[in-house]
């Protein structure tokens, strides 16, 4: 199989040059000889015309006739069929005459004869056929010849034509080949054809995505050293304390503390983790059917020693299965952040209620809490990573409502922040309708 587009478009220029050239010769090969043909009848009729018209043969032009080079043969016969004249012996001359144009076969070789009769004689030239196609297939070959001198000549321009044809995607890969990890300059795309100018667009489109996500990333890994580096110089003087801790009494306290900060620490890398999977240009996940209800119920399973701990309310209205596509794990991960955050920015005793239903044919995640709620000019940058309010001493990441973002987009989910009747902040997410 040939992968070169050059060779491609050379085999096949050159396979319509041989088609196009083998239809030409043939058909110019069978004019020529068609033509020929037609001549060589016209000159066996003028000859014998011209002999009827003269009467006489004279002594001179009898002798060209006899000559063994001329390919015509002169007879005449009486009226009574006497032969009276031939103008060179031959073996196998025609015996008789058949008057206009007719082709005779005499032991075996055929003849083109045109005979002419007048009141005293009757006069035929003929020509044997095998001399006539002799002549008829030189001359048609002659015809022929500038077409294969031409061939190679015309080889040689297909392949300069295909490539300046080329040129220009050569061009473009040269002008990939030559960027190194971190050029994600657009390539030009002035003045390229048109069958090459997608394929720059697409390029440059795919350049400027991937110059997007390296950004994220970049930005992404920046902002996680710099929250990793509080909890963790935390961590570090919680150690210092619980090494100089001298009574049981300290020694508790610099315990407990120490295993609250491993804590914090675990569930923002926990937070971190999960975000990264949800990013875009995350490895993704076939999605499958869900049963939305049954999926909210195991995720708020893992949110009830959260509420039993702070003396909180967690309530799920989830009656009937609601059908949705997409990634178990993510959407997981999306429930629990939602109720993860209704519990810990509400106080004490509070109740976050979550509702699974169909509304208008699509399926539809509330979650509503009785906390202080989020003013209406936060609501934008609260989706932001890392973006804390200071309401709260709950020591949180800032992650749990960009998990949520990122893992609804994925999902083609429609979410908006509003005011709940528990008082606190309600949080909607409209899925596509799952389509079976």
């Amino acid at each position: 199989m040939i992968n070169s587009l050059r060779a491609r478009l050379l085999i096949t220029l050159l396979g319509l040059l041989a088609a196009a050239a083998l239809v030409m010769g043939l058909s110019t090969y069978r004019s020529v000889l068609a033509e020929t043909e037609t001549l060589f009848d016209y000159q066996l009729r003028q000859m014998a015309l011209a002999l009827r018209d003269q009467g006489e043969i004279a002594a001179n032009q009898a002798r060209a006739l006899a000559d063994e080079q001329l390919d015509f043969v002169v007879q005449i016969w009486t009226v009574d069929g006497r032969s009276i004249y031939a103008s060179r012996a031959h073996s196998n001359l025609p015996a008789r005459a058949l008057l206009g144009l007719a082709e005779i076969n005499v032991n075996g070789q055929a003849w083109r004869t045109f005979s002419v009769a007048t009141p005293e004689r009757i006069i035929q030239v003929a020509q044997p056929v095998q001399i006539r196609q002799q002549l008829a297939a030189a001359a048609a070959l002659r015809s022929v010849v500038p077409l294969l001198l031409l061939a190679p000549l015309m080889a040689l321009l297909g392949w300069w034509l295909s490539a300046l044809t080329l040129r220009p995607l050569q061009q473009v890969a040269a002008g990939v080949r030559e960027r190194d990890a971190q050029s994600l300059a657009p390539l030009p795309s002035e003045g390229l054809p048109d069958e090459v100018a997608p394929l720059v667009t697409a390029l440059n489109a795919l350049l400027q995505r991937l110059g997007q996500s390296l950004e994220q990333q970049r930005s992404f890994v920046a902002d996680a050293a710099h929250e990793l580096r509080s909890p963790l110089t935390a961590l570090k003087l919680q150690a210092q304390l619980l090494a100089r801790a001298t009574d049981p009494v300290t020694r508790e306290e610099a315990m407990a503390a120490l295993t609250a900060g491993i804590e914090r620490a675990a569930r923002l890398v926990e937070q971190l983790l999960a975000l990264a999977r949800a990013e875009p240009g995350a490895l993704a996940v076939a999605p499958q059917p869900l049963d939305l209800s049954e999926l909210v119920r195991e995720a708020v399973a893992d949110c009830v020693p959260l509420a039993r701990q702070r003396g909180s309310e967690l309530q799920l209205f989830a009656e009937r299965p609601v059908t949705v596509v997409g990634d178990r794990a993510a959407l997981t991960a999306l429930v629990r952040n939602l109720a993860d955050n209704g519990l810990r920015y509400s106080p004490s005793g509070a109740r976050v209620e979550l509702r699974v239903e169909q509304v208008d044919g699509r399926p539809r995640l509330q979650v509503d809490d009785s906390g202080p709620g989020i003013p209406p000019a936060e609501r934008a940058h609260v989706f932001d990573r890392f973006y804390r309010r200071n309401l709260s001493d709950e020591g949180g990441s800032g992650l749990g409502l960009a998990i949520v973002r990122q893992v609804a987009e994925r999902h083609g989910a429609a979410i908006t922040l509003g005011d709940s009747l528990l008082g606190g902040l309600q949080v909607s997410l409209v899925f596509p309708a799952a389509v079976t």
